[in-house]
């Protein structure tokens, strides 16, 4: 029996990959109104397990079970959920279900030179929060979702999600029902087309929850282009995004009804191992019944890889608001008058 079970143990582990990320930061903030300080920061450290069973007739059974973890702060929590999916594929490309990235947040991704440091640019303003988070509503990782990705032709790409309604108690009394709360009940979808050829990369998506101004969540739906161009030690980068947010739904203390852009333009520049890298964007709320408010944030950085999976990089990031505007990130850490939010790190990234 022992020589079976080590058998079987040894077959599982051949299809079996151990993958993570490790980033750790000592990052210097300087807020306006408070909030100054020096921390050590671990950004979306994660370990996870992924790994394929071959069915035959060029079918496989694949899976991802992420977790993230902070290396820095162990007693503030324990291991918390990332992308974890079971699913299929093939020569019809991937089919998967679980808790998936949109196809919004993958190509974001993308054109991020920072992505998943303590200066990524989700998480300073130069790309919208439709990048961050987890849930059923547009999140940057949907839960109850299913994600089709295509085979690549000729460098094109096709990908697509929906998100089943998860029946999330929001919290949030029920007027019609006393002693009850409102249920979140909108059925998310996206879908996105990529083309990557040499030194070009190049996208466009469309994502909508589904939902009206009177339900739960609100009536939420964004659309972006965006892409990267290399062209010998030169990287060039940008991305658009528009939404609409129109919430008004019973429970809720103060109706949300806006319309957002944030846009962003970067350069880099590499030499050897090190690249600098300079991005520049805006972002702007239409506020209905009311003045419009927006920001602009820039980043400067220097990144050295030491090997292909190791980095340091250092750098510095400001998100100067006209005041704290709803559901940013950006400008989350101001009070209601805005002002600017700095941040200095110095880091080091490894993936294995």
């Amino acid at each position: 029996m022992g020589a079976i079970l080590a058998g079987g143990l040894s077959v599982a582990q051949a299809d079996v990959t151990l993958f993570g990320h490790i980033d750790t930061s000592i990052d210097a903030t300087d807020v306006d109104g408070g909030g100054d300080d020096i921390n050590m920061n671990c950004t979306t450290c994660s370990i996870g397990f992924k790994g394929s069973e071959d069915l035959g007739n060029g079918l496989k059974a694949i899976f991802s079970l992420d977790f993230q973890y902070d290396t820095v702060n162990v007693d503030s929590s324990s291991l918390s959920d990332r992308d974890q999916w079971l699913g299929l594929a093939g020569g019809f490309g991937s089919v998967k279900a679980g808790t998936i990235s949109t196809v919004y947040k993958s190509h974001g991704a993308m054109i991020d030179p920072l992505y998943r440091t303590s200066l990524q640019g989700r998480g300073r303003g130069l790309q919208s929060d439709f990048h961050n988070g987890a849930g059923d509503n547009l999140e940057g990782r949907a839960d109850n979702t299913i994600r089709y990705d295509s085979p690549s032709w000729n460098g094109l790409e096709v990908g697509a999600f929906y998100t089943l309604d998860g029946d999330e108690d929001t919290g949030i009394p029920d007027p019609a029902n006393p002693g009850s709360n409102l249920d979140e009940d909108n059925d998310a979808y996206g879908a996105g087309v990529s083309y990557t050829n040499g030194g070009i990369i190049a996208f466009a998506d469309y994502q909508d929850n589904n939902g009206s101004s009177s339900d739960v969540g609100g009536d939420v739906s964004a659309w972006k282009v965006g892409g990267k161009y290399t062209l010998g030690m030169f990287g060039f980068y940008g991305q658009y995004e528009d939404a609409s947010v129109d919430e008004d739904y019973p429970g809720i203390t103060t109706p949300v009804d806006y319309d957002l852009t944030v846009w962003h333009l970067g350069a880099s520049a590499s030499l050897g191992n090190t690249m600098a890298y300079l991005a520049y964007g805006q972002g702007e709320y239409d506020n209905a019944g009311s003045s419009d408010n927006s920001y602009t944030s820039w980043t400067l950085a220097l990144m050295h890889s030491l090997s292909k999976r190791t980095m340091l990089y250092t750098g510095f990031n400001e998100v100067d608001c006209d005041y704290n505007q709803p559901n940013s990130s950006a400008c989350g850490n101001l009070g209601s008058s805005g002002g600017e939010d700095d941040k200095f790190s110095i880091g080091m990234k490894h993936k294995f």
